[in-house]
């Protein structure tokens, strides 16, 4: 299975700030819409960063309250992972366990097209290893 499975499901929404944009700013969406990172944008949808929760704590414990006033810029992580829609369900696991990190924007044509996080994909990993389960039971019982 691929991440395209994962995005016709949950769609290819995602939640973004400009790297000008404050940390409070950052913060306050990530808060609302309770989710763990935010892509950083430039123009045409262009990934420039990511902002995670380890990001805003790194922030805090180098500059304190005032870690709220900088730019997002300054505080995001700038070596982005991201994947393509064509990317396989257990390459994405482990991609996401060995460089211990929990969102993967998927990019097409240069441009954002979705997010995956470590919950997508294992949600999508249990309800296929349901159907499996069901299926050999089903083969058993008609055996």
């Amino acid at each position: 299975m691929t991440v395209k499975a994962i995005l016709s499901r949950k769609g290819n929404d995602v939640l973004t700030i400009e790297p000008t944009a404050s940390l409070a700013a950052a913060v306050k969406l990530l808060a609302e819409h309770k989710i763990g990172a935010i892509v950083i944008t430039g123009l045409d949808r262009q990934v420039t960063g990511i902002l995670s929760e380890r990001d805003i704590v790194r922030a805090f414990a180098a500059s304190g309250p005032a870690a709220l006033d900088q730019p997002v810029g300054q505080v995001m992580t700038r070596k982005v992972m991201t994947c393509d829609e064509a990317e396989t369900i257990s390459s994405l696991m482990g991609r996401m366990t060995q460089g211990k990190f929990r969102h993967l924007p998927v990019v097409e044509g240069g441009r954002l097209a979705g997010i995956v996080s470590i919950g997508d994909v294992v949600k999508y990993r249990l309800e296929e290893m349901e159907k499996e389960s069901t299926a050999l039971r089903e083969y058993i019982l008609t055996a």
